[in-house]
């Protein structure tokens, strides 16, 4: 990139995302964020008004989904380049995206370390896509050679099993609090959706930022909790519960919280899987 200050519009409709962004943009002075945005419409409309130079834009916006915000964001201000920033993973969305002209698309959870690199790559005219994608067929070997430098420098992230099997663990690393709230809304959402029941054990503000997130998501997390299949618990409160030795064939090893094994005989009565976020 030139000297010349480059002016940014970021859309994206959850804050602490959109504060994220702007801060690591920050990082390279001559890269300004002049607005924000939180729906598609409103993206249009400012794309229309201010012209930016670079567009961060969210796939999941309410009012106008990102990628037709990107089709209209071309009419109105067509000098304007576009770099999708997203945690949806799949390749039909990605090529949706890419498709409207977008100079690149990078997975939310990779952004610590590949959005700046996705940005300067994206300016320079060429493409960009996330290295956690790379791979697929779909998915142009240059634009993976493009992410190679960000995927060395990646936090560590193990990948997801592709086993089958349910008894597993996972072990996941974030940067930000705005990647590990959206990674596990999604999950979540996921198993809310499958009608299974979850407990979430977390401080305050991560259980106030899951809410808010759930809620901007559509989950009527309300319902959930009166039918017992969303519970959060305080994170300090639960390592002080210490439940009896025996478990009545639970299978839950000493010092687990006691709520989890009631959640779990509860949804073993009514054939449910449960998830402990």
């Amino acid at each position: 990139m030139d000297t010349s200050l480059i002016r940014v519009l970021v859309v994206d409709d959850y804050e602490p995302w959109r504060h994220f962004f702007s801060t690591t943009l920050q990082k390279r002075p001559q890269l300004q964020v002049i607005s924000e945005a939180s729906d598609g419409s409103e993206a249009v409309q400012q794309a229309q008004q201010l012209k930016p130079d670079l567009i961060l834009l969210d796939v999941g916006l309410p009012k106008l989904n990102g990628i037709e915000a990107a089709r209209r964001i071309r009419e109105v201000s067509p000098t304007s380049k576009i770099l999708f920033i997203s945690e949806n993973r799949s390749l039909d969305i990605v090529e949706q995206a890419l498709s409207t002209g977008a100079g690149g698309y990078v997975v939310k959870s990779d952004a610590a370390s590949e959005l700046l690199p996705a940005v300067e790559a994206v300016l320079r005219g060429k493409r960009f896509v996330s290295s956690s994608l790379a791979g697929h067929d779909s998915i142009n070997p240059e634009d993976e050679h493009i992410a190679e430098q960000a995927r060395r420098e990646r936090v560590v992230r193990p990948s997801r099993p592709q086993s089958a099997e349910t008894n597993r663990h996972e072990l996941r690393f974030y940067s930000h609090d705005a990647a590990f709230v959206d990674d596990f809304a999604h999950s979540i959402e996921a198993a809310l959706e499958s009608g299974n029941a979850v407990v979430v054990i977390a401080t305050e503000l991560h259980r106030t930022n899951l809410l808010q997130k759930l809620r901007a998501d559509g989950v009527d997390v309300d319902a959930a909790a009166e039918r017992k299949l969303y519970q959060t618990l305080d994170v300090f409160d639960s390592l002080s519960m210490v439940m009896d030795t025996s478990t009545d064939g639970d299978g839950f090893a000493m010092e687990v919280p006691h709520a989890i094994v009631e959640r779990l005989r509860t949804a073993k009565k009514r054939h449910l899987h449960l998830t402990v976020d």
